[in-house]
C-alpha cells in the first residue's frame, strides 16, 4: 500500500485544474461551432450575414481551433516529458535517496539522519516519532548539520519496533525558547518509481511515496 506522497504541495491539483480548464474549452469551442452554423443555415436571404461580420466569426472560430490544438500539443508534450523523466529517474531504484519523509526502520540497520538545524541555535534536539506520531525518544544533538545514525533504540536503550519513524530537529536558543523547528531529512531505499499527476515519485520499500523534485541527494546502499 502506497502512503501519501511526501513534498507533493499541490502540483496534482494544478494538473486536474488544467485538464478542466481544456475540457471547459473544448466545450465552448464545439458550441461556437454549432452557433455559427446555424446563423449561416437561418440567416434572412433577403437580408444575408454580413461579409466582414462572417469573416470576423470565422477568424474568431479559427482563433479557438488552434487554441484548442495548442493546448492538446502542450498536454501531449508534457506527458511525454514525464514519461521521459521516470525513465531517467530508473536508475534511482535500489539507491538510496534523502529527503524530508518519514523513514522505515527494519528493526536491525540503523537509519541515516540529516539534521539542519538553525545556525543561530544554542542547543539542538531531535524528537522521534512512531507511525501514530507518539514520541519514542529526544536526543540531544550536536550544532551539526552532519549526518546521524540513529539504531533505533529509545532513551533506555529498548529496541523499538520495526515500522516507520520521522524525526524533527528542534532549534532553541540562549533562553531555551523554541526558534524553529523542522522535519529532518532522511535517506531511505527506493523499489519502484511512478508517475502520479504528471509528476515523479520514488516508492520506498515501506511503501513511503517521495517527489522526486523533493530528493536532496542520492546515494549506494549501505552495505
Amino acid at each position: 500500500m502506497t502512503d501519501a506522497i511526501s513534498g507533493l504541495s499541490g502540483t496534482t491539483q494544478t494538473s486536474s485544474s488544467t485538464a478542466a480548464a481544456s475540457s471547459a474549452l473544448t466545450s465552448d469551442f464545439e458550441t461556437f461551432i454549432q452557433m455559427l452554423t446555424t446563423q449561416a443555415k437561418y440567416q434572412d436571404p433577403l437580408e444575408p450575414l454580413d461579409s466582414t461580420e462572417y469573416s470576423a466569426q470565422l477568424a474568431q472560430f479559427s482563433m479557438v481551433e488552434q487554441q484548442v490544438q495548442g493546448n492538446e500539443l502542450l498536454e501531449s508534450m508534457a506527458a511525454q516529458l514525464g514519461m521521459s523523466n521516470m525513465a531517467a529517474m530508473s536508475s534511482w531504484v535500489g539507491m538510496e535517496a534523502r529527503a524530508a519523509a518519514p523513514a522505515a526502520f527494519d528493526g536491525v540497520n540503523s537509519v541515516t539522519v540529516a539534521p539542519n538545524p538553525a545556525l543561530l541555535a544554542d542547543s539542538v534536539k531531535m524528537v522521534v516519532k512512531n507511525e501514530a506520531g507518539t514520541v519514542v525518544d529526544t536526543i540531544t544533538m550536536p550544532k551539526t548539520a552532519e549526518p546521524y545514525e540513529w539504531t533505533g533504540r529509545d532513551s533506555s536503550g529498548n529496541l523499538l519496533p520495526a515500522g516507520d519513524y520521522s524525526f524533527e530537529v528542534q532549534s532553541y536558543d540562549v533562553k531555551g525558547e523554541l526558534v524553529v523547528a523542522e522535519q529532518a531529512e532522511v535517506y531511505t531505499r527506493g523499489s519502484e518509481t511512478q508517475m502520479v499527476g504528471g509528476d515523479v515519485v520514488l516508492i520506498t520499500g515501506s511503501g513511503q511515496a517521495i517527489l522526486a523534485s523533493s530528493v536532496t541527494a542520492l546515494r549506494e546502499p549501505k552495505a
